[in-house]
């Protein structure tokens, strides 16, 4: 059990979503950095897709009510437990009564706090996962606050040294599988789509320029700031479902890229889709960053896929391999 001594808004339990619901205006929710939602979960050999929480607003508190484990992941939000300094991207024992903090990030957007066993928050739909425009699932429907107590699940036994252990981020362990600018932008790779061909005239705008991350952009999507897009000619289009990761143009001709909480239907033309092993990065991004949009294609979203896939693997057998030999 953990109490919750700090929060703000927008702080919330997530998994890794709920799929299977958009017919009925459902939106997925989930992790806005997947990737290290799973890893976390690995270090403590929880299922991949066990509840965590996501924090995006700092600083964040919590006193732990008894002994257990946790794993810190996504942004570097400078943790420190009782006061001490703890490495990103770690696991590692708690005990009971101790205060662990995260402040804001030297580094990335949200921070990720697993624990053995994950959040134990009813299911709502198949998934943990805050909904908070539905206000349901996580923690009654709702953004973390101050005195919130929250459940664990059952947690296999872990041997860990007793300052933990540390691993080095997927950005940095697979940086060949994401590239970035020499000014160190985010390569954004996008697959064309629906209506493209509409804005073929402004290839320059979309391909030549970097966007910038408006102060308008949510877990919803991610207005970007730059030369507007326009369509070629004036199109009426039927309203159709959405999928995180599918950048519509609006009329203003600045591109929204849907994300986590991304509506289910929507009628703007189509630009592209990002790649979903790309959406992660993007969710470790802060208003006022700019990102380059990169065309790409299925198979180079495969090959990186296999990589990320292979990154877990490898994660999951070092620990396996760890517990064994600490026994």
């Amino acid at each position: 059990m953990i109490e919750i001594e700090q929060s703000a808004a927008l702080n919330t339990v997530q998994d890794t979503g709920r799929y299977g619901w958009r017919d009925i205006g459902v939106s997925v929710s989930g992790a806005m950095d997947s990737l290290a939602l799973r890893a976390g979960n690995i270090l403590l050999n929880n299922p991949q897709q066990a509840a965590a929480i996501e924090i995006q607003m700092f600083p964040f508190r919590v006193r732990f009510l008894r002994d257990t484990a946790i794993a810190i992941t996504g942004a570097d939000c400078r943790a420190l437990l009782d006061g001490k300094p703890l490495l990103p991207w770690s696991v590692r024992h708690v005990r009971q009564g101790e205060t662990l903090e995260l402040r804001f990030p030297r580094q990335g957007a949200r921070g990720y706090l697993c624990v053995a066993g994950g959040i134990d928050v009813p299911e709502v739909l198949g998934s943990r996962s805050t909904a908070l425009r539905g206000e349901f699932g996580g923690h009654e429907g709702r953004a973390l606050k101050r005195g919130d107590i929250l459940n664990t699940g059952d947690a296999l036994a872990l041997n860990l040294p007793e300052d933990g252990l540390s691993i080095v981020p997927p950005a940095q362990a697979l940086a060949e599988f994401f590239p970035v600018t020499e000014q160190g932008e985010l390569k954004l790779r996008v697959i064309p789509s629906g209506e493209f061909g509409l804005f073929t005239a402004d290839s320059d705008r979309i391909w030549q320029q970097s966007w910038k991350i408006s102060m308008q952009s949510n877990r919803t999507g991610y207005r970007l700031n730059g030369a507007p897009l326009r369509p070629s000619k004036t199109t009426e289009l039927r309203s159709y479902g959405l999928i995180p990761g599918i950048i519509q143009v609006p009329p203003a001709g600045e591109p929204i890229i849907q994300l986590s909480d991304a509506n289910t239907a929507g009628g703007y033309p189509k630009l592209a889709c990002v790649i979903e092993q790309d959406l992660w990065r993007l969710g470790q991004l802060q208003p006022g960053q700019s990102v380059w949009l990169v065309e790409s294609s299925a198979a180079e979203a495969r090959r990186v896929q296999a990589a990320t896939e292979q990154w877990l693997n490898t994660l999951k057998e070092t620990m396996r391999l760890w517990g064994n030999s600490a026994n």
